[in-house]
Order: C-alpha cells, then sequence, then structure tokens
C-alpha cells in the first residue's frame, strides 16, 4: 500500500520524506516502506546518566529523533508520531545496536492522547492532551473516580521504594533501541467538535508506528524482528492488544485511510501492566472481584441490585471462555475464581513480600495484619480477609459503562460529534440521562472487538500472528479494575502454549513496577539478546 497523500516532490516532515519517489536508502524501496522513509541522519546526539534497577550510574551517549510522523496521511501529527532513541556509547564503551530489541513503549493513560512531540529525550514521556498532562505518576484508568484529573503515562511507574521507574531509560542502559510512539485519545475535537480519538483509533496508531518500524528495517537500528511493547493501565490494555492482534485484517482499513507503510504490525513480545481491557465484560468482572461494597472517597456502598445482576454476567462470561488456570489448576469458573486467586496469585506475592523482609520487619507486619497465617515460610488467608485488607472498591456500579455516561470508556466509544455512548446493552437499558434506545448503535459491536485482546486469544481461530511471550504485571490493592482481566489474558494465553509471565505485586496498586529490572532481562532471554 502506498501512503496516502505522499504526492511527489512532497517535503520532509518529522523526519521523514514523503515523496513516494524517494531513495529508500538501505535495505528496501519506497514502495515497500509506503513513501515513510526514515531519515537516517535526522538526528541529535545527547548524552544522559541512568540510574539501573540496582541503582547503579551509567553515562549514555545515544542518538535521538523527535517527532517522526509515521504515517502519510495523519490526522494529526501532533499524535501521529514516534521518538527513536539509539544507544552509541555506554559508560565510555561503543554500543552497536544494530541488531538489539527494540522497547515500544507507550505513554498511553486512561485512553488519552498521547503525544511525544515536546519530549526532549529518551523516556521523557508523553503528554496526555489535558491542561497539565505529562509524564510522572501512574495513570489511572478512564474511569477512575475523581473524573478530569490528568492521566499519565506507561512510561513511567512507580517501584517497590516509592520512586519513579522510566522502561526506556532502563532499556536504553541495557544496550536496547527505544521508540516511543504518540497515538490519538478520546478527548480529542476538531473545529466541528467531532471526536477523532476514539475507539478504535489508539490501536490503529500504535499499529501503524509499528509498521512505520518494521518496514525501515536497516534504517531504524535493532531487530525488527524483536519489538517489545510496553504500557499501563489503558497503555497495558493498549500493548495487550498490540500483541495479541498481529497482522489481524479487521484494522486493514483504518490503516489504509492514515497511508500506513505496507508491512507487518505484528510485535515479539508484550509487557502489560494493570492492563484496563475487556472492556465490554469488565462491570461484571469489577463486581465479582469487589462486590456491593463502600466506594473509596464516599462512604456510600453502591447498588446490591445491580452488583448482583453484573455478577450473573460475568459468571455467564467466564464461563464461555472454557478457560484453565495456570499451574493444572482446572477450569476457571466464578464459582473457583477467588481459589484460583489466592493460590496461583495472591498468595504467592505475599509470601514473597514477607521473605524479603528482615525478621524484625517481617514479625511487625504480620502483627499488624493477624488475617495472615505464616507457617513453613508461605502465607495463608482467605479471600474474604484479603478484601477487607484491600479496602473500598475505587469505583461506583457500573464500573466502567456508567448509566450516567461518565465514564472515560463511555468516551472512548463516542463517535462524531457525540462524546459519549453505552457499549453495554445492560448499562444502556439502565440508562439515566434520558436516552430512550433500546439497542446499541449498530458500530459498537466491531469497535469493541477492535478493542478487546481477548477475541484473538480465544475461540476456535486464536490469531496465529500474535506475540508468543507475554509479561503481564499489577498490584494486588489495584481496584481500577478487576483480578480477573490480566489472569484470563495470561491463561488464554498461556493455553495456545506461549510464554507467561504474570505477577502481582503485594500491597501495590495501580501503575506499579516494582521489578522493571527483571523486565530488561526478560527482554534479553525472550528475544536472545545478550546484555552485560
Amino acid at each position: 500500500m502506498l501512503g496516502i497523500g505522499a504526492s511527489a516532490g512532497a517535503a520532509a516532515v518529522g523526519g521523514i520524506a514523503l515523496n513516494a519517489q524517494a531513495s529508500s536508502g538501505t535495505n528496501g524501496s519506497s514502495a515497500r516502506t509506503g513513501g515513510l522513509v526514515f531519515d537516517t541522519d535526522g538526528y541529535t546526539e545527547q548524552t544522559t546518566t541512568i540510574t539501573d534497577a540496582n541503582g547503579d550510574d551509567h553515562e549514555v551517549v545515544y542518538r535521538f529523533w523527535k517527532a517522526v510522523t509515521y504515517v502519510a496521511a495523519p490526522v494529526d501529527e501532533k499524535y501521529q508520531s514516534l521518538n527513536v532513541s539509539v544507544p552509541v556509547k555506554i559508560d565510555g564503551k561503543s554500543v552497536d545496536a544494530s541488531g538489539a530489541p527494540i522497547l515500544f513503549a507507550n505513554s498511553v493513560g486512561g485512553y488519552m492522547p498521547s503525544s511525544v512531540a515536546d519530549a526532549t529525550g529518551v523516556g521523557a514521556g508523553g503528554t496526555t492532551g489535558m491542561p497539565g498532562g505529562g509524564t510522572g505518576a501512574p495513570s489511572p484508568s478512564a474511569s477512575a473516580s475523581g473524573s478530569g484529573e490528568v492521566q499519565s503515562g506507561g512510561n513511567g511507574m512507580v517501584n517497590a521504594l516509592g520512586k519513579m521507574v522510566s522502561l526506556p531509560k532502563l532499556a536504553l542502559a541495557a544496550g536496547y533501541v527505544v521508540v516511543e510512539p504518540g497515538a490519538r485519545g478520546r478527548t480529542l475535537k476538531n473545529s466541528e467538535g467531532e471526536y477523532y480519538g476514539t475507539a478504535p483509533a489508539a490501536i490503529v496508531d500504535l499499529k501503524a508506528a509499528v509498521r512505520y518500524v518494521r518496514a525501515n528495517k536497516g534504517r531504524i537500528p535493532g531487530d525488527t524482528d524483536r519489538i517489545v511493547s510496553s504500557g499501563t493501565s489503558a497503555g497495558g490494555a493498549l500493548s495487550s492488544l498490540l500483541g495479541a492482534s498481529g497482522d489481524s485484517p479487521l484494522y486493514e482499513k483504518y490503516l489504509r485511510e492514515l497511508g500506513a507503510a505496507d508491512a507487518s504490525d505484528a510485535i515479539f513480545a508484550t509487557g502489560a501492566w494493570c492492563p484496563i481491557t475487556d472492556l465490554e465484560h469488565a462491570d461484571g468482572a469489577y463486581e465479582w472481584n469487589w462486590g456491593a461494597s463502600v466506594v473509596q472517597g464516599t462512604g456510600k456502598v453502591v447498588d446490591r441490585t445491580v452488583s448482583k445482576e453484573l455478577v450473573s454476567q460475568f459468571a455467564e462470561y467466564q464461563a464461555s471462555l472454557k478457560l484453565r488456570g495456570l499451574g493444572g489448576f482446572g477450569a476457571l469458573t466464578a464459582r473457583n475464581y477467588d481459589t484460583y486467586l489466592l493460590q496461583q496469585y495472591m498468595e504467592p506475592s505475599a509470601t514473597t513480600y514477607l521473605k524479603a523482609l528482615s525478621d524484625a520487619d517481617r514479625a511487625a507486619y504480620l502483627a499488624d495484619h493477624t488475617f495472615i497465617t505464616w507457617k513453613n515460610g508461605k502465607a495463608r488467608f482467605s479471600w474474604a480477609d484479603f478484601l477487607t485488607h484491600v479496602g473500598a472498591r475505587k469505583k461506583t456500579t457500573p464500573a466502567f459503562d456508567a448509566f450516567d455516561l461518565s465514564t472515560g470508556e463511555n468516551n472512548l466509544f463516542g463517535t462524531g460529534t457525540t462524546g459519549t455512548r453505552h457499549f453495554t446493552a445492560y448499562s444502556l437499558k439502565h440508562d439515566t440521562t434520558g436516552n430512550t434506545g433500546t439497542r446499541l448503535d449498530g458500530d459498537i459491536p466491531a469497535k469493541l472487538r477492535l478493542m478487546n485482546p481477548m477475541p484473538f486469544l480465544t475461540g476456535d481461530k486464536p490469531n496465529a500472528h500474535r506475540t508468543k511471550h507475554w509479561w503481564i504485571r499489577l498490584g494486588t490493592k489495584d481496584s481500577d479494575t478487576s483480578h480477573t482481566v490480566s489472569a484470563n489474558l495470561a491463561a488464554a494465553a498461556a493455553a495456545l502454549g506461549d510464554d507467561v509471565s504474570h505477577l502481582y505485586y503485594w500491597d501495590e496498586g495501580h501503575g506499579a513496577n516494582t521489578d522493571p529490572g527483571d523486565f530488561i532481562q526478560w527482554i534479553a532471554k525472550v528475544t536472545g539478546y545478550r546484555i552485560r
């Protein structure tokens, strides 16, 4: 596919030549890259000091390409551009990154727009299209309480010491190539008041960015067959979806409209932290997990009838997935999922945490948390006690498709000049805004399909071009979504024979990342790339 809008004689924009007749340079023709040719000389050289996961400082000299537009017919170049960082020296030693893995780190939070156009270097993150948006704290989900708060992205997460972690910087210090893509998001509107960043814009943009990188094999340094994505919250959902849906024809018309490069959008491995995904089933999953309890900051218990009805929906959905738990657990159902989460994730997480403490600190923690039984070096507790320990739930009910259309997810499925829409029949039926419709809008089912990784991993024909390596993490105190969401994702991938690393961080909340160094090492392991 040739880039739409790439006319002869077009000037270079954002570091790429939009001339379909331009010389393609190394390893390919302009036809193969769709006219989107990476400018190998369009970088600045920068030097920075990066502290690795062990606390050691490294001086890194790297080449930085800023705001490279990755489609030939962008809707908004501010968001449809990417940054590339390539190490050339680490601690005074020259680095050849031509065969290094590529960390593809999105900074999407809350399904908001993310731009790298103002970044000054690697790991600077993306602004979100909201006043004050930028890097820093972990991103809440789109429907987090406190609507309207600034959403920051997945390039900045919190480690066990409460310090910010930048995966792009850690990857660069390890000798990897780093690509940081921007993407459109749900709040963007044009001068006519039309929303142009709602579903499926974000995933289409990330796929287009991957295609751009792969089309420029040999021009962009790094191994384009070893692209590893990362993201947190909504960015984690998009990272999961990017991995699950590689090369799916369902997105082709959207990519063609943008003039995306004629290349594969499959990636090698996925890193996802607290993914806010499987949205059409998320309300039921949330009620199953957190139940008719008090909402944080309100002192009010959610509607018990609504909660019960949504739990029933979850039970039906979970049964339809026909998933089996990891570790030989057996069929996963609404009846036994609490036992599975305890045995597979929560108790091992608490055990790991407690073992890492000194004897005195462990004794003090157990004295303050008497619901935990500590015997033979293992933690044991009940599901009910675990929920009490976590405390109040973060969201009201329904958590995602709100009756009053107030969540970010309602906005995610907006269209035209309509800012918010229902995406489940249940919430539409209980609408409190005066909407008298009885059926979901006709385009909703297809858009839900485009935004959910689960259908690409389950059913009779799972996607053969999906990633085969999965790194999934979230905190045990994260009540932005249900713990079943990531557990289902892990179980579905494992059932296909994929390599799955899925853990929970004990006593951590949304956006936590307490083992960033392990992720960097995991990239080396699954890609076969040796680092020091």
